[in-house]
């Protein structure tokens, strides 16, 4: 079942309350792809504007979470060099994981943005107040997104979403 799609102007309204977001990385914080290196290496990309994104959105006072099925030590560096504090790999159960956070952070689920883009995202996309994906997800996640950014995962829509939550915050 298709859930509500908000428009750009709805969802401005509706992230003052946000408490925490929380963020798939392969198609979210990377554009899905990966490269294998001769030498056994696995690659990412990611997009240094969606790290400024996440830095300002730590500097408002809203918690960030990765929640990853990756197991790649890259994967790590990366989040505890922008700061996230609640960094998740090698997760089977995303929707376990972030409700475990919520548990100890005093969050209701309610409160809560996911960015995920596949199968492995829906229960927590279906868990939480504001589930949003990237253009080019998988069908389900579409259809269980109350938003589509404008931008594709690696190439800012996690930035995109990290400023709409900011300005949220301060005008809120």
């Amino acid at each position: 079942m298709a859930t509500k799609r908000l428009s750009h102007s709805e969802l401005c309204r509706c992230l003052g309350g946000v408490r925490l977001l929380s963020l798939d990385v392969d198609g979210i914080l990377t554009d899905g792809g990966l490269y294998f290196a001769d030498n056994g290496l696995t690659l990412r990309k990611f997009n240094v504007k969606d790290g400024q994104g996440i830095k300002h959105v730590l500097e408002a006072g809203i918690e960030i979470a990765v929640i990853s099925a990756g197991t790649q030590d890259a994967i790590r560096r990366r989040m505890e060099s922008l700061g996230i504090p609640h960094i998740f790999t090698g997760v089977p159960d995303k929707l376990e994981a972030l409700t475990g956070l919520c548990r100890r952070l005093g969050i209701d689920l309610a409160d809560v943005i996911h960015m995920g883009d596949d199968v492995n995202d829906l229960p927590v996309m279906e868990a939480v107040g504001y589930p949003i994906t990237v253009p080019d997800a998988v069908p389900e996640a579409l259809d269980s997104a109350v938003y589509v950014t404008t931008r594709t995962g690696g190439a800012g829509a996690v930035r995109e979403i990290c400023d709409l939550l900011v300005a949220a915050r301060r005008n809120g």
